[in-house]
């Protein structure tokens, strides 16, 4: 039910009212919001628009004693940080196997199914939901490399299927033991030319129905992606969704890739995803996308967007500034939101974390030199780096040729001292425009403190008893999901009576 700015219509058992959903906004859509950062609000056609950030490398970081703080310069658990500012859902790739027979990891996170069990489970305790993007590989796979994991090589494809069901169903089940709460799988990373060594779209196919299958038997409610890339090819990416319908591969949510300085015009991307959403019903979402907020390099490794490499082009709409971060985020964003019938689900920002494990900027000389070999030794032991040399040992002609460190340092949302930047408030800006106000979070009745009668408050605007004003549209949305329900009261109530709450709760926001 819509009406006046009401989005739908829900039922609460437990209150016993009619309760409705409401979308939160402020007036003032152009004035920054406790900082100099400035983000125009988005009217999002679904409420459950994914604002979800890719931190799959984030445990190595740590390991390798990179800290991270909040804009105050405080040290918190990134995954509170990330929460506070809006993010409300993880993607973490998994490889198969990521080490050499010795046990050394080919870097690139070392992103193996233990790190995924622990990054679900810290998204969980702070309220994110987690997108698994199995990658069936041992290491990276992309359109460039879609190499089988070691112990699939000499699989037959009738084997590989029945591996990959047995990895997908067993993998999911220990996440979700660890306490994540997964609320969907990617089958396969960027397949747009293949899927664990499978590059015959003959049979690709039946490795996507394998991977959906075991996804449906562990948990029916969890949504099932399928990952492509390049969507400036549009006839191409329409066939490919042609191809999985012909084939009748079960899957909810069609996805790609987006990085402005390769994958063409924002406009495009919608036209694509609405060939999708409007002739098969499916979901569409940007599984991936980045931009620099600087040209400068933290860590000695080149970087993929620098003042040298992807830093012109007709789509690089932004500047290379936090504003411009923030600014193609937004676009990004209001691209998927575009899509026809609600069907643009979300966006993944990719490797929003993945910075430096050592400062180079400023040093010369023997400084530089001596910071740069400190960070080699880093990635080597940590995997912290995109490719370790111990790569060689699965990926030759390129990972044992260019291992390095992080060739996106210039495209996280936290300095190369692990602070966060100010474009980063745009994961929850989107949802109010940038206002000029500091709220109480919970404090939906303006009287300074969090006490009962908040619960009673959003109760009543539920019932449409009352009209709340911008600030207490924005206090009361205490889960950060760009509406108003009646798990805000709940939350409240949990803050109260000392249950704990995923949510910060009583602090200025």
């Amino acid at each position: 039910m819509k009406r006046k700015g009401i989005l739908s219509l829900i039922i609460s058992a437990a209150l016993f009212i009619s309760a409705f959903t409401f979308p939160v906004s402020a007036a003032n859509n152009s004035v920054p919001y406790k900082d100099s950062i400035t983000v125009e609000k988005i009217d999002f056609q679904n409420p459950g628009f994914i604002r979800g950030m890719d931190v799959s490398s984030v445990i190595s970081l740590e390991n390798a004693g990179v800290t991270f703080k909040n804009e105050a310069g405080e040290t918190e658990d990134i995954f509170k940080i990330l929460s506070d500012n809006g993010v409300n859902y993880i993607r973490v790739r998994v490889w198969n196997d990521p080490y050499d027979a010795d046990g050394y990891g080919y870097g690139g996170g070392n992103s193996d199914l233990d790190k995924a069990k622990t990054i679900g489970s810290r998204a969980a305790a702070y309220g994110m939901k987690l997108l698994v993007d199995f990658h069936y590989s041992d290491f990276w796979a992309d359109p460039s490399k879609q190499k089988a994991p070691k112990a699939w090589e000499n699989m037959t494809v009738s084997q590989k299927q029945t591996a990959m069901y047995n990895y997908t169903f067993n993998s999911l089940n220990e996440i979700k033991a660890a306490g994540a709460d997964i609320g969907m799988v990617q089958i396969g990373n960027e397949t747009t030319s293949g899927i664990a060594g499978v590059t015959d779209f003959n049979d690709i196919y039946k490795l996507f129905k394998s991977g959906s299958q075991a996804v449906r038997a562990f948990d029916s409610s969890v949504l099932v992606a399928i990952h492509f890339t390049d969507p400036e090819n549009t006839s191409t990416m329409k066939w490919y969704s042609d191809y999985l319908n012909q084939k009748q591969v079960d899957y909810d949510v069609f996805a790609s890739s987006y990085y402005p300085y390769w994958h063409g015009s924002l406009e495009n991307l919608t036209n694509v995803f609405n060939y999708v959403a409007d002739t098969y019903g499916k979901y569409t979402m940007v599984a991936e996308t980045s931009y620099a907020y600087t040209l400068d390099d933290t860590d000695g490794h080149g970087n993929t967007v620098s003042a040298w490499n992807n830093n012109t082009g007709d789509n690089l709409l932004w500047d290379f500034t936090p504003q411009g971060q923030a600014d193609e985020v937004r676009a990004v964003m209001n691209a998927v939101n575009n899509v026809n019938n609600a069907k643009g689900l979300g966006v993944f920002y990719w490797e929003g974390a993945w910075i430096t494990v050592g400062d180079i900027t400023g040093k010369s000389g023997s400084a530089w030199t001596n910071q740069y070999n400190a960070n080699k030794l880093l990635w080597e032991q940590y995997g912290c780096g995109w490719a370790s040399s111990y790569a060689a040992d699965f990926d030759p002609d390129d990972a044992g040729q260019y291992y390095g460190g992080s060739a996106v340092d210039n495209q996280a949302f936290f300095d190369a001292n692990g602070v966060a930047l100010p474009s980063l408030h745009v994961f929850k800006n989107v949802c109010t425009g940038s206002v000029n106000m500091t709220v109480l979070l919970g404090d939906s009745d303006g009287d300074g403190n969090v006490t009962i009668s908040d619960v009673t408050e959003i109760q009543r605007l539920l019932a449409e008893t009352v009209v709340f004003d911008d600030s207490q549209l924005l206090s009361s949305d205490v889960d950060l999901d760009c509406e108003i329900t009646i798990n805000d009261a709940t939350e409240i109530q949990r803050f109260l009576a000392e249950y704990g709450t995923d949510y910060p709760i009583n602090s200025n926001y």
